[in-house]
């Protein structure tokens, strides 16, 4: 009885391991963004629906992208879920009308923000 509900519990995490959702690869996307060349169309075909959108002038939108970085454990099915991400990046693109005027790739690992624990604030009044 024990041997069978380990081997079932086995083959269940080995079948969730194989589990997989659609990537995205920020990095390598970017690049078939091309200012002034691509149109609004190819980069939604490309990138799918953006993570965020807002306008900002009369023709003039933004669209971001985003997606946490993680390392192997923090990518393992349940485990990964518990663990805060190592950075992240984004990808935001400029659309007038409906041409991509602008293409910004970055990338934001979680030591960057380190300096703001260390830092001694003082309140503006």
């Amino acid at each position: 009885m024990y041997q069978r509900l380990v081997i079932a519990l086995s083959a269940l995490l080995l079948l969730a391991g194989c589990y997989s959702k659609p990537v995205r690869h920020l990095a390598s996307d970017a690049s078939l963004i091309k200012a002034g060349e691509s149109s609004r169309q190819e980069v939604l075909r490309y990138l799918g629906e953006p993570n965020g959108q807002r306008t900002v002038a009369p023709g003039i939108e933004e669209y971001v992208y985003f997606e946490d970085k993680r390392n192997l454990v923090q990518r393992t099915p349940v485990v990964g879920s518990w663990m805060d991400a190592e950075g992240h990046e984004m990808l935001v693109i400029t659309l007038t009308g409906d041409l991509v005027t602008n293409s910004e790739f970055r990338t934001y690992r979680k030591k960057d923000r380190a300096w703001a624990d260390d830092f001694t604030w003082k309140d503006v009044k």
